[in-house]
Order: structure tokens, then C-alpha cells, then sequence
């Protein structure tokens, strides 16, 4: 059985297994990261997002072969120790879950946007979320999460202090 050799929120790891065994399940199997979600197997809900050298992927149809040698970070990693990550407080502040099941993608894929475009437009984020299903429904919530992480994030900080140089 082949080796498989990546780093998960920060941390190296090597896993053997088959090369076309789906991300998703290496990560809450092997590496009980069950917070990345199984919604519906075919990479069309999102809920399976994790971040694969910051880009956002569906785990759930990407090979782990595809993870050798990257770094992904799950919605595990995504905190900084105890400070939860700016997209992650402003989900919690503007209420953007109920059941919480598709929150996991939505905060990684709102991560993944705002490292691009500090400050995107609402087209851009229904662009970068789109595919990303809630099944309660909270897209009002989610948008309006989404802009009030982009005025905390470290990018928009960042971008800000630059402009006033």
C-alpha cells in the first residue's frame, strides 16, 4: 500500500492507504478530523471543503492521492489556539448557522476568499460560495457574515494599513 506524506493544520503526516481513497474519509478516519462534513459524495454541497494549498476542494471526490506533499487545513486548523479565525467569529456574530452542518465549508471556502480579495464585493461572494448549499436556508446571514469577516480579517487589516502609508 503506497505512503502518502502531507502536512494538516501545520502538522506532517503520513498515511497508507490506496491513492484513490477520497481525502474526506483519510482525514475523519484515519485522522479523526471529523469536523469537515460528509454531505453528499459527489462534491456538489460543499459541506466537505477543506482548504489544499489554499485552495478550497471538495475532499469528498479529490483522491488523497492529490493531497502528497500539500498542506491542508481543515476547519480544525483554521483557529489560532484559542482565538477562533476571523471568518469563524463573524459567522458566530452574525448568526449565519442552524444546524451548523454546512458551516464548516462556508467558513473554509470565506477564508480561502477573503486571502484573495480582502474586500469582495457581493457578486464575488456568491461567486466563491456558490455550490455551498445550506439546507436551513441562512444566505442572508452567511452574506452578511461574510462582509463583517472581511473588515476584521488579517488581509483587510493588512490592506487598510497599507493605504494609510
Amino acid at each position: 500500500m503506497p505512503t502518502f506524506r502531507f502536512t494538516v493544520n501545520g502538522q506532517a503526516r503520513t498515511v497508507d492507504t490506496e491513492p484513490d481513497r477520497p481525502l474526506l474519509e483519510v482525514l475523519r478516519e484515519d485522522l479523526q478530523l471529523t469536523g469537515t462534513k460528509y454531505g453528499c459524495g459527489e462534491g456538489q454541497c460543499r459541506a466537505c471543503t477543506v482548504l489544499l494549498d489554499g485552495r478550497p476542494i471538495a475532499s469528498c471526490v479529490t483522491p488523497i492521492r492529490t493531497a502528497q506533499g500539500g498542506k491542508i487545513v481543515t476547519i480544525e486548523g483554521l483557529a489560532s489556539g484559542a482565538a477562533l479565525h476571523p471568518v469563524q467569529q463573524a459567522f458566530i456574530d452574525e448568526g449565519a448557522m442552524q444546524c451548523g452542518y454546512c458551516t464548516a465549508g462556508m467558513v473554509l471556502r470565506t477564508a480561502a476568499l477573503l486571502e484573495q480579495r480582502p474586500k469582495p464585493t457581493d457578486a464575488e461572494i456568491l461567486e466563491a460560495l456558490d455550490g455551498s448549499l445550506c439546507r436551513c436556508c441562512g444566505y442572508p446571514r452567511i452574506l452578511a457574515a461574510v462582509h463583517r469577516a472581511a473588515v476584521q480579517s488579517p488581509a483587510a487589516r493588512k490592506e487598510a494599513s497599507s493605504a494609510t502609508k
